[in-house]
Order: C-alpha cells, then sequence, then structure tokens
C-alpha cells in the first residue's frame, strides 16, 4: 500500500480542514514545490524557461480560471481569451499612468477590473445558460478584441496597436532575467492555485457546485443563484486577468489585442476538458498537455521524415490530434487526466491486493 489512509486520525479541527489532510500529499507538493524552485531554475536553460515553462504556468492559471467558471458552478464561457485582454491592456494602462503602483498591485487591479468586466458579461447568465450562454459570452470576446484594437487609449495611441512592458521590479529587484521571470510567474501561480484550491473546498465553493449541479435546488436551499453566479464570474476573470497581464509581461513583453483571439479561448477550452472539469490539478495536466504536445508531435515528425515534413503539414497534423483526443475524453473519460490520477491513487491504495 504506498498510498495509505488507514490509521491516519485527525484530532483538530485544523487538521480536518487541511488542504492536503495525509501526509503522502502534503510530502508530495512540498517536492514538486522544491523541485519547481530549487532545481528548475538550475538545471533548464533559457528556451525551456522562457518558451516551454512560463506559458506552461500561465495557461495553467488561464485554466483554473475557466475550470472555475465551467467546471465548478457549470456557466460555459468561450470569452476567457477576451477576459485576459483586460487584464494586460489595464496592466499596460496602469504601468504608464500610474507608474508608481508596484508590479504585484498592478497586476491586482488588472485583476480586479477583468473581475468587474466579467460580472458585467456574468449578467446573463442569470436569465440564459448552456449553449444559449457561450454565445452570450463568445460576443464578449469579440468585443472585447474589437474594442481593445479600435480604441487607441488603451494601447496610448500606439500606430501598430501593440503595447510594450516597461521593465519590471518586485522590491527592488529586476524582473529581466529568465530565472527572475520564471521564479515570478512561478510564485504568482502558486499562491492561486492554492487560493483557488481552498476556494472552491469552502462555502464559496459549495455554492458553485450547487448552482452547477442543479439551480433550482439550491435555491430552495437558499442558496442566491445571483450571488453564486455572478461570484464566479468574478473569481473566474480575476484568474484570466492575471493570466492575461502575466502573458503580455512576463512571456511576451510585447503584445497586440489579436493574440487574444478566439483560439485561444478554444485552446483553454481544450485544457479543461483535457486536464478534467472541476480540478484544480486538471488545470495543470491540461496545460502540460497542450504546451507539451505539439513539441512533441513536431520532433516526431521530424525525426520519422529525416527533417523534410512540411511546417504545415505539422500544424495540421496537430490539430487532428487535438481533435481525436478531445473526442476520445469525452467518450471514454469525461472528467479527463485528472480522473486518471485519481483512479491510480485508488489502485495504489489498495497494492497489492486486488479487493
Amino acid at each position: 500500500m504506498f498510498y495509505r489512509e488507514a490509521g491516519l486520525f485527525k484530532t483538530t479541527y485544523p487538521a480536518d480542514q487541511a488542504i492536503f489532510p495525509l501526509p503522502l500529499d502534503r510530502w508530495g507538493m512540498a517536492g514538486v514545490l522544491v523541485v519547481a524552485y530549487a532545481v528548475i531554475p538550475v538545471v533548464a536553460d533559457d528556451y525551456w524557461l522562457r518558451s516551454i515553462l512560463i506559458p506552461f504556468l500561465i495557461y495553467s492559471l488561464g485554466a483554473i480560471g475557466l475550470n472555475i467558471l465551467t467546471g465548478y458552478a457549470g456557466q460555459l464561457s468561450l470569452g476567457t481569451a477576451g477576459f485576459m485582454a483586460v487584464g494586460a491592456f489595464a496592466a499596460y494602462n496602469f504601468s504608464i499612468r500610474l507608474p508608481e503602483v508596484p508590479l504585484l498591485v498592478n497586476f491586482a487591479l488588472s485583476g480586479l477590473i477583468t473581475a468587474g468586466v466579467g460580472v458585467l458579461f456574468g449578467i446573463p447568465s442569470l436569465r440564459i445558460k448552456g449553449f444559449y450562454l457561450a454565445v452570450a459570452t463568445l460576443a464578449a470576446q469579440f468585443f472585447l478584441v474589437w474594442l481593445f484594437t479600435r480604441v487607441g487609449w488603451f494601447t496610448n495611441y500606439s500606430p501598430s496597436g501593440v503595447i510594450t512592458a516597461p521593465p519590471m521590479q518586485v522590491f527592488g529587484i529586476p524582473i529581466d532575467s529568465s530565472v527572475s521571470r520564471y521564479l515570478f510567474t512561478l510564485s504568482v501561480v502558486a499562491v492561486l492555485a492554492l487560493a483557488a484550491k481552498n476556494m472552491v473546498r469552502g462555502n464559496i465553493g459549495r455554492k458553485w457546485m450547487a448552482i452547477r449541479d442543479m439551480d433550482i435546488a439550491a435555491e430552495i436551499i437558499g442558496i442566491s443563484p445571483l450571488g453564486a453566479k455572478l461570484s464566479a464570474f468574478a473569481v473566474s476573470s480575476f484568474y484570466c486577468g492575471v493570466a492575461g497581464a502575466l502573458w503580455a509581461y512576463l512571456y511576451l513583453g510585447t503584445v497586440e489585442p489579436d493574440a487574444f483571439g478566439i483560439d485561444r479561448s478554444f485552446q483553454f477550452l481544450f485544457m479543461i476538458i483535457i486536464g478534467g472539469l472541476g480540478s484544480i490539478l486538471g488545470s495543470f495536466l491540461g496545460a502540460g498537455f497542450i504546451v507539451l504536445l505539439p513539441i512533441l508531435i513536431t520532433n516526431v515528425g521530424y525525426l520519422a521524415t529525416g527533417g523534410s515534413l512540411p511546417a504545415h503539414v505539422v500544424t495540421h497534423t496537430q490539430y487532428m490530434i487535438f481533435g481525436a483526443l478531445i473526442v476520445f475524453f469525452l467518450i471514454v473519460e469525461p472528467h479527463g487526466l485528472a480522473r486518471l490520477w485519481q483512479i491510480a491513487k485508488e489502485k495504489l491504495r489498495l497494492w497489492p491486493f486486488p479487493y
């Protein structure tokens, strides 16, 4: 029995309410953080930090935001990238108009502004749901990108419409190298992921899940659909806004509104479908899958053909494999990779006994 629960007794309320009640989970999470903070900055080169790990962390944060709204609250959204654009352009305008604001406060304010925009576009969720709500959030996606493209004030009247992140520093420490960018992104994502994990198992998360499972029954037992749905939109948009600010500042450095198109919103939807709806861990698994699979397909394709494989064939192959995998997960395991990890833990609880 690798994964033991028998013989573990909780004698205090804090022990019973711990985020990771089992010692094995706590040790595993501590090991992951040690590797992330101490090992990866030493062994990873600039390519891995800038092109793989930083976007993976930002994708994970955005997927957590969408998972809160869709996986936990049951409100389907196709406007994730639009809300990320709000966070990115809000952070940029805070930087150029209020340069004395610290970077962390800047990102927090950008998230709050995005939360307000999310609540505004979440109001239709009180009257519509499912496919119709998805269309409403799709309208938000197109409107927000159009707004940042057409209104020059958001880009400080840049002729090209491209915004450039100013030099960054936190507590006097410059954020300019690949390692410092990675550690900053990792810290923000770790704190917000822990907060999301704590939130979804608390009172507010239980309200979201009650609304998701049956809104009429939730209202009968005293849960306000207005508060639950709008709070889900606010929290989800906050996470997406911070992810957008990180995307513009820590990953790309310069960004334009078209970088937050509908394709990116679908990417986040694929992440939570493959990773697992209603799972914080699934958000990380789905993001890792989306980031690493194209690299794997490209390398395998070039090795198999000796480097003669055209780039457009590789791209189309990626789309076909993504589509096939989404259909596979929807049919075989709708709860995604997170459910497979749960099944593995259940097997480890019983091993080597079959029952």
